[in-house]
């Protein structure tokens, strides 16, 4: 299968490898530095003491990718605008997009039954360029549960070696060949994708946590386990759980909540790493999309309030989010 990453920085390199190695032929759209070396001496993934190794053919281009059979966008949401230009050169009418990004995606609407219409989520999509660049047939879902950090230019480390995972489904939620298809091929390529029934309540899993303790790590600069486990923080944080919890059970009464006492990685979330390089951070996604399905619930959310206006006022501050 021709494979292409769109956006292949620490995550996409993961799975770029993965892919490759499981004898795909695999392209990566990259820039940098980090693309300069790949072209030079490859791609590597280190995992535990493990490393590995995989030709790819990588580009700042992706005209000069050529069609592929599927493209997997891991662009963060604040690079989304890139793939307006960049992915009709990668598409053929049968390729399949998977966009694996955090929070709401600029597609939530498209797909969804009848009688469940969500707020106005325009803002995720300005203008509505990526609608008009991308079929409603060839959009699939994606979450991603993988951390990684590129460590050097063209080798990506795996910071989580017993979970790494990319829950995809179809934006209407229909069972099909091709969600059965690219379930297999992800499989063998030791990157888990088992069956989803809902792919946006599979979303909402994630969004609970990084809306909630994900931006509280971002105002305290602390690590995902350091503010679960700092106790002058344990009240606020269950306070913004609880509020997180009712907005994702307003939309999917199943949605597996997130707790306080649940697994916290040791590291800084991805939203606090773009900070911190300088990088626009999510909010958009993160923060003022939960928060329009807030209002369109009805339901009060202080503590989630108050963590948004501080997450905006401080990313501005440094100029890293312009809404």
């Amino acid at each position: 299968m021709r494979i292409c990453i769109f956006g292949a920085g620490a995550v996409g390199s993961h799975f770029a490898v993965r892919l490759a190695l499981a004898g795909h032929d695999v392209s990566c759209v990259m820039r940098g530095p980090h693309l300069e070396a790949v072209k030079a001496k490859d791609l590597t993934l280190r995992v535990a003491d493990a490393e590995f190794k995989a030709q790819v053919k990588a580009s700042d281009d992706p005209a000069a990718l050529g069609p592929q059979d599927l493209v997997i966008s891991t662009l963060k949401a604040t690079g989304l605008h890139s793939l307006v230009a960049g992915l009709p050169p990668l598409l053929h009418d049968d390729t399949a997009v998977v966009f694996a990004q955090n929070g709401i995606p600029w597609w939530y609407d498209l797909g969804l039954a009848a009688g469940h219409p969500p707020p106005d989520l325009s803002f995720l999509d300005p203008g509505g360029r990526l609608r008009a660049t991308v079929t409603q047939k060839q959009i699939i879902g994606g979450v991603i549960f993988s951390a990684n950090e590129v460590i050097e230019p063209g080798v990506a480390l795996n910071l989580s070696p017993d979970r790494n995972m990319l829950q995809i489904g179809e934006c209407d939620d229909r069972s099909t060949e091709r969600i059965e298809r690219l379930r297999a091929v992800l499989n063998e390529a030791s990157i888990a994708s088992p069956p989803v029934a809902q792919i946006r309540e599979a979303i909402w899993s994630k969004l609970l946590t990084n809306m909630s303790m994900s931006v509280l790590c971002l105002l305290t600069g602390q690590t995902a386990r350091a503010v679960r486990d700092d106790p002058d923080l344990r009240d606020a944080l269950q306070r913004l759980l609880d509020e997180a919890n009712a907005i994702g059970q307003s939309c999917y009464p199943n949605v597996k909540r997130v707790t306080r006492t649940g697994p916290a990685p040791d590291h800084k979330p991805s939203i606090l790493q773009d900070y911190e390089l300088g990088r626009a951070v999510e909010i958009d996604v993160l923060v003022r999309a939960p928060a329009a399905f807030a209002r369109a619930a009805g339901l009060s959310t202080p503590m989630l309030d108050l963590m948004a206006a501080l997450a905006i006022q401080k990313a501005r501050d440094k100029g890293l989010y312009h809404g």
